[in-house]
């Protein structure tokens, strides 16, 4: 039976209606003549508020409000990888035929193609018990996806009937289940609210790496499968070309990418570049692992607000069938803005700088959906969430760097004066953290060498007490320091050019495996530990450090070609400290 409420007020997004008593908490509504998408965000007295995810210009008092009886949900089914869509799950592609550059008002709520078949391999036979999650068909969504069918959580049963392996579309019954007086219809597409987390059967300890190939990254702050991770960082820091590096190395299976409130020229970069680039490890479209969710700065500001919740729920859906997803949101800054909007046109009573007091709650309610899982099917997956921060003037201190500091386990802050440096990606090594890095402990030992993580520990030390000395040196110059403090400063400045900084646009410097990173900051620690000593034996600083052999290892990072590349610079390393301590044995010999 349809029910209607009647428009009594407008307020931007932000819309009351009267009439309302049967509607329910969260429904999905369709808003005035033009059908506009809504959402009900409050109710009182039959007066209900709802929350406009369209233009709401031409709408006026005394139009309908139709109810729809279910919550604001996307459609899951193949067809989502390699789609652009918009903060609600429309495809952009679609709306570019149906109104050109801009989106028209009361397009409705598109989703998927239903009209596309697709190749379906039935796996599940008749009179086989099914269960929520377990995998009945599949199909091969793109060159890098195989897309598993799932029962929809909920539905369980026999099967009554299913079809034969063929062409269908999302839309087209595959199989009946049974169970008891129910019957639940399985198709290729499944609906799921998106403010709602899938269930799985049980969270799992976090112990696997995210390998980014950012050396930085992995080496310093890892990242983990199933982590979270905030980028803050003020305008011109880098914190979009972090995302997209992230995005294009990681070794997660599936991205997904949501450019939330970003100026137009931003995404369009994204929405430009993403389609031309090659997945480096297979070589086939980059696109053909990612969705795009777009909702720049002139879109509808509440659609704003859904995106970050529409691609959350893609990215565990793809969990859901075992895939390890990346979400990357950029930037949250901007959906906290929406929300901050919306509750002002609600007349919320403001907590600091404007925001609504549930701003820290709805962060941490975002990145708690991250996790690696056992599935209700009994795979494994997970998501990890990596979300940009763009405080205002670079302000670490501002309400949504500060609540999402105290939600993610790994914090990798952009620093202003290392971009203005050139020294990319920017990450202040002094400011920046990571909670995983014990918690990755096994899988360095496992993966990479035993002594990595006791390695990471000397070279961030080099950089802490560089830190301290440059205090000095800014008081009184670098002369006065005795010459083991001034070979920290030099080693320092190695590990600072020749490791931490990397150029994002060449083939070699791009990524680099952990295994190489490791073999890196060897050959850095035989030259600090040789140089040191030295210097403790008397020799002076002029000659412990050749220009020639400090730059050889600078470079390393562009020229390295496998083990024995690394091997060659330890040794060279060895035959100069060696000649040089050689050298002054003798001369003090003849001295005495």
């Amino acid at each position: 039976m349809a029910r209607y409420g009647k428009i009594v007020y407008i307020n931007g997004p932000v819309v009351k209606a009267e009439g309302m008593d049967d509607f329910l908490m969260r429904e999905m509504v369709m808003v005035g003549e033009k059908k506009l998408i809504g959402e009900v965000i409050s109710l009182e007295r039959g007066t209900g508020t709802i929350q406009v995810y369209e233009e709401t210009s031409g709408l006026r008092t005394g139009e309908m409000v139709t109810g729809t009886g279910k919550p604001l949900s996307v459609k899951l089914g193949p067809g989502i990888i390699t789609n652009i869509f918009d903060g609600i799950q429309r495809p952009l592609s679609k709306i570019y035929q149906a109104g050109g550059g801009f989106i028209p008002e009361g397009i409705g709520l598109i989703t998927l193609d239903e009209d596309k078949l697709w190749d379906v391999e039935i796996l599940a036979k008749e009179g086989e018990y099914l269960k929520s999650g377990d995998v009945f068909a599949q199909v091969q969504e793109t060159s890098l996806v195989l897309h598993k069918v799932m029962v929809p959580p909920g539905a369980k049963g026999r099967v009554k009937s299913i079809v034969k392996s063929g062409a269908y579309s999302i839309a087209e019954t595959l199989a009946v289940l049974e169970d008891g007086d129910k019957h639940y219809e399985l198709k290729l597409a499944q609906e799921w609210p998106v403010r709602t987390p899938r269930p799985v059967d049980r969270r799992m300890p976090i112990q696997k790496l995210l390998v980014t190939g950012q050396r930085v990254i992995d080496t310093f702050f890892p990242l983990a499968k199933g982590g979270t991770a905030a980028i803050p960082g003020g305008f011109g820091t880098g914190k979009t070309i972090t995302q997209h590096q992230l995005a294009k190395w990681s070794d997660a299976d599936i991205i997904v990418y949501v450019g939330c409130g970003e100026r137009g020229n931003e995404m369009t970069e994204v929405l430009e570049d993403f389609p031309k680039l090659k997945d480096p490890r297979t070589g086939h479209p980059l696109m053909d692992r990612t969705v795009l969710i777009a909702n720049t700065s002139n879109m509808p500001v509440a659609a704003r607000e859904a995106s970050i919740y529409t691609g959350i729920t893609i990215a565990e859906y793809y969990r859901d069938m075992g895939y390890n997803v990346a979400i990357m949101a950029d930037s949250t800054s901007r959906w906290a803005e929406a929300l901050r909007e919306i509750a002002g046109r609600l007349e919320e009573m403001p907590a600091e700088e404007g925001y609504p007091a549930y701003l820290a709650s709805r962060l941490a309610q975002f990145y708690e959906r991250a996790g690696y899982v056992k599935n209700l099917n009994g795979s494994e997956g997970s998501v990890t969430i990596i979300g940009a921060v763009s405080p205002a003037g670079g302000d670490f201190s501002e309400p949504v760097t500060q609540a999402t500091k105290r939600a993610v386990g790994a914090f990798l802050a952009l620093d202003r004066e290392l971009a203005h440096a050139r020294h990319f990606p920017s990450i202040n090594w002094l400011s920046s953290y990571s909670g995983y890095t014990a918690m990755l402990e096994e899988w360095f030992k496992d993966n990479v060498a035993s002594d990595m993580l006791s390695l990471r520990e000397k070279m961030l030390k080099i950089l802490h007490e560089e830190n301290k000395l440059m205090d000095i040196v800014k008081l009184v110059g670098e002369d006065v320091l005795p010459d083991d403090q001034r070979v920290t400063l030099e080693i320092a400045k190695v590990i600072k050019v020749g490791f931490l900084q990397q150029n994002a646009y060449h083939e070699k410097d791009a990524y680099v495996e952990p295994q190489e990173q490791y073999s890196m900051l060897k050959v850095i620690e035989k030259l600090y530990d040789r140089a040191f000593s030295a210097v403790k034996r008397g020799i002076p600083l002029s000659k412990v450090k050749d220009e020639g052999l400090f730059r050889e290892i600078i470079m390393m990072k562009y020229n390295a070609t496998g083990n024995e590349f690394f091997q060659g610079i330890e040794e060279k390393i060895d035959q100069y400290y060696d000649n040089l301590e050689r050298v002054y044995k003798e001369g003090a010999r003849n001295e005495s």
